[in-house]
């Protein structure tokens, strides 16, 4: 079974899916440690990790495919990534598609901004034209033909023009024919109350460290009849602050030993499947 087919039989479940964000193969690890069904590809996260700079557009289409690919690599659960606006002309967003189907991911979401693309929670968003950014997931959708591959439409609406305008183009790229919707850049609990509302069908919310809605928990969200939540940002920002507390400790008194709480040498070995290889080494090895 791939990661598309397993994916799609937890949609059919009825049980809302929980993903947080991995920012890197040994992060979606973690996540798959912590008994999670699937992870979220996040693209902020593979910007700041690849590249230490901010989500604005800068990771090209084969650096975020060769990111998904080894992630998908690293764990056996469902990969939902982040393939920001489809890398250019319905051409490019072929050609994306199909890079993201043999990364073997088990979704992927397109986005309606205009370059350069912002992360969602950021002000300066600039949307393409409703019909537009309609084509283009009708583009996608060809350009998966047989394949398994779930495609969520993502609207950054709300940011630049309001809840209604988000609305209608969630509802506009449902018609296209996309798998899932959603609606970025919500901050308020009232909005994801309005989305629930408002907006039939399968549906994705994002909740983001910092905001008022991370006080919505997962059972709240499924109440309301979303399909999928990510929490694209937890993990990244809590490894963040423990790696630079660890880093101020060692600064200050010259030694490792304080700090933040550590994982053992054994136990990151252990996370990594050193065994496994230890094992083939010893096996076939010299």
């Amino acid at each position: 079974m791939t990661q598309a087919n397993e994916l799609r039989r937890l949609l059919q479940g009825g049980r809302i899916i929980a993903a947080p964000g991995a920012p890197d193969s040994l992060s979606a690890r973690l996540v798959q440690r912590a008994g999670f069904e699937a992870i979220y590809m996040t693209g902020f996260g593979a910007t700041a990790t690849r590249l230490g700079t901010p989500d604005i557009g800068l990771l090209t289409q084969t650096e975020m495919t060769e990111h998904a690919r080894n992630m998908t690599r690293a764990v056996s659960i469902p990969v939902i990534a982040d393939a920001d606006t489809g890398y250019g002309g319905p051409s490019n967003i072929h050609r994306t598609m199909r890079e993201y189907v043999q990364a073997g991911v088990a979704a992927i979401h397109l986005e309606d901004q205009v370059a350069p693309k912002r992360c969602g929670q950021m002000a300066g968003v600039k949307l393409m034209g409703r019909e537009e950014s309609a084509l283009r997931l009708k583009a996608a959708i060809s350009a998966r033909g047989e394949d398994d591959l779930v495609i969520i439409g993502r609207t950054d609406a709300l940011q630049a023009e309001g809840i209604d305008e988000a609305l209608y183009r969630a509802k506009l790229y449902q018609d296209a024919g996309i798998d899932l919707v959603f609606i970025d850049g919500i901050k308020r609990i009232a909005d994801v109350e309005t989305v629930a509302r408002e907006l039939a069908g399968p549906k994705v919310v994002s909740i983001v460290d910092g905001n008022e809605t991370t006080a919505l928990k997962t059972a709240d969200l499924q109440e309301m009849g979303f399909s999928v939540v990510f929490y694209a940002l937890t993990a990244l920002l809590s490894a963040t602050r423990a790696m630079e507390d660890a880093f101020a400790q060692l600064r200050a008194t010259g030694a490792p030993e304080g700090g933040p709480a550590k994982h053992s040498y054994a136990e990151f070995c252990e996370m990594v499947d050193l065994g496994f290889h230890q094992k083939l080494d010893e096996s076939y090895g010299q």
